[in-house]
């Protein structure tokens, strides 16, 4: 009798809860692409590091200075961050040597969140350079 009523609760069970069916696609033009934490740093910092190169080398555009690595990343309590990277310059001339510049950069996302302390955080999104070190000479 128990077996009875056990099938029979499981049988209205299943017909009872609706059943969800997940459609799967396939995006045939899908991009072999691989980006790291460092191409998510860059993207947000290259504008504001090309400002800076063309302001230190000239006016002309140098948009081809070369983003070799970060050297560090520093957490402050203000919920802003501090990125160190390594950029070359290419020579201008044949003759003359690539130079290697240091540039810290201060993150500073938006303190929108509820979860943030607003007494040590309470600015907008705000990214600006707080060192530039020419390491070549």
């Amino acid at each position: 009798m128990i077996k009875q009523y056990l099938v029979l609760l499981g049988f209205v069970f299943i017909i009872l809860i609706p059943t969800q069916i997940v459609k799967s696609e396939t995006n045939p033009e899908a991009e072999d692409m691989y980006v790291t934490a460092e191409d998510i740093i860059l993207d947000i910092i290259f504008p504001t590091i090309d400002k800076r190169v063309i302001k230190e080398y000239g006016g002309e555009n140098l948009f081809d200075w070369q983003w070799k690595r970060i050297i560090g990343i520093t957490y402050n309590d203000n919920h802003s961050y501090d990125v160190i990277v390594r950029i070359e310059i290419p020579p201008k001339n044949l003759n003359d040597d690539v130079k290697e510049d240091l540039v810290k950069v201060r993150i500073s996302p938006s303190c929108d969140s509820e979860k943030i302390n607003k007494q040590k955080c309470n600015h907008q999104f705000e990214i600006k350079i707080l060192d530039y070190k020419h390491l070549s000479s």
